[in-house]
């Protein structure tokens, strides 16, 4: 018998220690390519100057990409699609009609300063795209909240249905007993200037930005992307979830009808949710590591959205919700821990 005792040598690394196909590169350009439907659809309901926001969007945070990363002598590394899905969202999340220079600007702020100057892919603190945009609508908050009739081609200005809704609460004082639907189709057509339905808000026929106004397109996206498990349910169906309730049980009380009369699905096909949701505020780097540090994330994104729908004074809360949401994961992540394989706590 051979007494030989063979030694191997064992790779030690840190956890996780689960096999998956899917690289950092596959999943950038999926997303891309995914979300792609719902801005080519943008771009048909705005005409072709929303096309050329976010081709300038893309190019300028490739372009960014590209430079910061020769400033900092490292590895140019735009075919990971990291720089274009942050260009293509932060495009996405522009009005239709802003000047080009805003998400030129933006998208160089997003990639050196929120995303290159802490390192790169990987160790940003925030998600890039919405930093991005969170910045051009303070920098910018006129142009970043003027608003493009769909299926106008001659740019004529309207309102979103939040800002609408928010404009019309304002002027009546309240007290008007009917829900928002009703309110917005009791407005003048010079105001809105397209009939509110429930069917038109879901399919995209109404004032956003340009890739947020089909719901339709983005939940077939995000369809496929969770089959593919590069997109959890937790902080998506978290964060809805808590928007929906919140609007059903407090948000009747803005227009007289009092708590648990409001209309949750209005407030899920408006403005950016989905979007947001589905796509922004799942960030694999800017989101919690566990189960239930990713609900609580959600839980304080819908409720931050709310609070500035209801109360503040911008008509829409998402990208603010998340970016804050971004910066209260490291603390998450502190007391929401992983319990060690084969762990047995201490008994007293």
């Amino acid at each position: 018998m051979d007494n030989k005792i063979e030694i191997k040598k064992l790779i030690i690394s840190s956890s996780p220690h689960l096999l998956n196909t899917d690289s950092t590169k596959s999943i950038m350009w999926t997303v891309s390519i995914f979300l792609m439907p719902a801005c080519i659809f943008g771009i048909y309901v705005f005409g072709l100057y929303a096309g050329l926001v976010v081709l300038v969007s893309i190019i300028s945070s490739i372009l960014a990409e590209i430079i910061s990363q020769l400033a900092r002598k490292k590895k140019i590394t735009i075919d990971d699609g990291s720089a274009f899905l942050t260009g293509l969202l932060l495009g996405m999340n522009m009005p239709p009609s802003v000047p080009l220079y805003i998400p030129i600007i933006s998208s160089i702020f997003a990639i050196v300063i929120v995303k290159q100057a802490f390192g790169g892919l990987g160790q940003n603190w925030a998600n890039p795209a919405i930093a991005g945009r969170v910045f051009a609508l303070v920098a910018w908050s006129k142009q970043m909240t003027t608003w493009q009739t769909p299926f106008v081609a001659d740019s004529l200005t309207t309102a979103t249905p939040l800002l609408a809704l928010k404009s019309a609460l304002l002027e009546r004082g309240g007290n008007v007993n009917i829900g928002p639907i009703q309110l917005l189709q009791s407005l003048p057509s010079d105001f809105l200037r397209t009939e509110t339905t429930y069917l038109k808000l879901f399919f995209g026929y109404k004032g956003g930005c340009i890739g947020e106004i089909s719901i339709f397109l983005l939940l077939l996206a995000a369809l496929y992307l969770i089959i593919r498990k590069i997109i959890t349910l937790e902080i998506p169906l978290s964060y809805i979830g808590t928007v929906a309730i919140i609007a059903w049980v407090f948000d009747g009380t803005r227009f007289g009808l009092g708590f648990f009369n409001g209309d949750p699905l209005f407030h899920i096909l408006t403005g950016g949710l989905v979007l947001g949701a589905f796509f922004m505020a799942t960030d694999m780097v800017t989101t919690p590591i566990t189960v239930k540090g990713r609900i609580i994330f959600g839980i304080g994104c819908g409720i931050i959205t709310m609070l500035i729908r209801m109360f503040g004074g911008l008509p829409e809360g998402v990208s603010l919700s998340i970016l804050f949401m971004n910066m209260l994961t490291p603390a998450i992540d502190r007391f929401i821990k992983i319990k060690p394989l084969g762990f047995y706590p201490k008994k007293e």
